[in-house]
């Protein structure tokens, strides 16, 4: 069964988010300090938007990501262990406090509108759920049951690894592949994947 926005109160949805002057590095070529930063922010908050009605927790060890994320009605874990990975293992500890199951999402999707839809909450909290991302290499959506031991492994090849970490703990794995979740922005090429019309718009 699909979920709907009226039936998701039992579960999380989780947003490392990096400082956004810091975000973006391999976009430099193409797009000045200012508008990356600005870029981050303005994806980062249309994952929240797309998640409006769940839970949502943005970790984060930035003081301004953690003001923005308040404002914008989420709620702030701070990170304390290093890197993507260590991010994802502090918010997930908390996200999951008496709560079935957490959705993590990278805040650099450009079209995230249907995010809540790749949840069957038939199959939520017994399943991990994958959206890798176009090139069928990282993970860009990643659905989990609270409390099932499973290691979060970002990076490259994240989506094969975390396919193996399902199989080692015994959870069948969904693997979606979504036109539009399956996008991210990292580098140049990927901008180059958008419509002109996305690129002229405000990011401030």
């Amino acid at each position: 069964m699909a979920a709907n926005r009226s039936s998701l109160t039992r579960g999380a949805v989780l947003l490392p988010v990096k400082g956004f002057s810091d975000a973006k590095a391999r976009l430099e070529p193409v797009l000045s300090a200012e508008n990356r930063a600005s870029l981050a922010a303005f994806t980062a908050a249309g994952v929240l938007e797309a998640a409006e009605g769940v839970d949502t927790f943005v970790v984060c060890d930035n003081d301004e990501v953690a003001q923005w994320a308040r404002e914008r009605g989420a709620m702030v874990v701070r990170q304390h262990s290093a890197g993507l990975n260590g991010a994802v293992a502090n918010g997930v500890d908390t996200a999951t406090y008496k709560r079935e199951w957490v959705l993590i999402a990278h805040s650099d999707l450009p079209f995230p509108e249907a995010l809540l839809s790749v949840i069957d909450l038939d199959l939520v909290t017994t399943t991990v759920t994958i959206v890798p991302d176009r090139h069928l290499d990282g993970t860009n959506v990643l659905v989990v049951p609270a409390r099932c031991g499973f290691t979060f492994r970002y990076g490259p090849g994240s989506f094969s690894a975390h396919q193996a970490e399902a199989e080692r703990i015994g959870l069948p794995v969904r693997v979606i592949q979504h036109e539009q979740l399956g996008l991210d922005i990292d580098t140049p090429e990927d901008l180059a994947q958008l419509p002109a019309s996305w690129l002229e718009g405000d990011f401030s």
